[in-house]
């Protein structure tokens, strides 16, 4: 089992930035590929970005790029997602997830958290 709890989320104005926390304990954290997807009422769970196991590779939704910067620490257990010049589009619960031993883009992670929500203002 992978537990993960996000943090991070907050209510805040467009073009400002965030940055949120995914916290993993129980198995080797270090073995999982890690992503962020977001979820907005009434719309389906979407993929955000994904880093592989070592953090080499990484994958971003086209919505998001050149805004938003998955990372990780494999020391501390902890993934990332900074997130600049947010857009009231932004606003979403935001999950993290973890599979091993490959990323992908699609929603077929093993584990979930509960997620954090993020709202941003016009």
């Amino acid at each position: 089992q992978l537990q993960l709890v996000e943090s991070g989320g907050a209510l805040v104005q467009a073009g400002g930035s965030l940055r949120l926390s995914c916290a993993a304990s129980g198995l080797s954290f270090s073995r999982y590929a890690m992503a962020w997807f977001r979820q907005a009422p009434g719309k389906e769970r979407e993929f955000v970005a994904a880093i592989s196991t070592t953090g080499a590779v990484t994958s971003y939704a086209d919505s998001v790029k050149g805004r938003f910067t998955i990372s990780r620490d494999n020391a501390k257990n902890t993934v990332y997602l900074q997130m600049n010049s947010l857009k009231p589009e932004d606003t979403a619960r935001y999950y993290c997830g973890g599979r091993a031993p490959l990323m992908s883009t699609e929603i077929e992670y093993k584990y979930w958290g509960q997620g954090t929500q993020v709202t941003v203002s016009s």
